[in-house]
């Protein structure tokens, strides 16, 4: 007999790209004067590799000073990463915080696992309402652990009591999902809040 799989009891949401819009070029679209330059700013001088240090727990001022002594030409840019970072946050997004709202109102048990610095985290706490909506949010900045490490994973996994057989994960990022799913969480790989909300109500998490 085929053993009937339990039902999701968790909803463990990725923030940046799918509830909250950061993105450095809210910032640096008024610093460079064409998208060429300013994409390969993004791609070359401070790349995603580089930011996700920040993430694992990097401090800004040693990750800025090395930055600048490797392209002396863009200090004052790679400064602003610092200086202005509050900047590369946009808002909230709405239609995914109005699905996460009704989960919340259904008594879903809602936990949040984030790459993001721990120097950075209180601005967006301090921001955006629905953050304390998340009985626990797991900061990569914070454990010096980041997704796609399935260390952090199971850092969620203990501190959280979730169980993965009986949890859906939410990201925007395929590796990020990829680890998932190889420990065994369901997932749902972020693109639009209308395809999140067809997927949680095929999964009966949303009436």
């Amino acid at each position: 007999m085929t053993e009937t799989p339990a039902p999701i009891d968790v909803v463990l949401f990725d923030l940046g790209g799918v509830l909250i819009d950061w993105n450095p070029r809210h910032l640096y679209r008024s610093v460079f004067a064409s998208e060429a330059q300013m994409e390969h700013f993004l791609t070359v001088v401070c790349p995603p590799s580089w930011n996700h240090s920040l993430d694992e727990g990097g401090s800004f001022r040693d990750a800025v000073a090395a930055r600048q002594r490797l392209f002396p030409d863009y200090a004052g840019p790679i400064a602003l990463w610092h200086e202005q970072w509050e900047r590369m946050l946009g808002g909230a997004i709405e239609p995914t915080v109005e699905l996460l709202t009704r989960l919340r109102a259904d008594g879903r048990r809602l936990v949040a696992l984030t790459n993001w610095s721990a120097e950075t985290f209180p601005i967006a706490r301090a921001r955006y309402e629905f953050l304390g909506w998340f009985e626990d949010i797991v900061v990569s900045g914070e454990v010096r652990l980041a997704k796609p490490d399935p260390r952090i994973f199971e850092l969620t996994r203990t501190r959280t009591g979730l169980d993965p057989r009986t949890t859906l994960f939410i990201d925007d990022s395929a590796a990020n999902i990829d680890a998932a799913d190889g420990l065994g969480y369901h997932t749902h790989r972020f693109r639009s809040a209308d395809l999140l909300e067809q997927d949680l109500a095929a999964r009966g998490l949303l009436r």
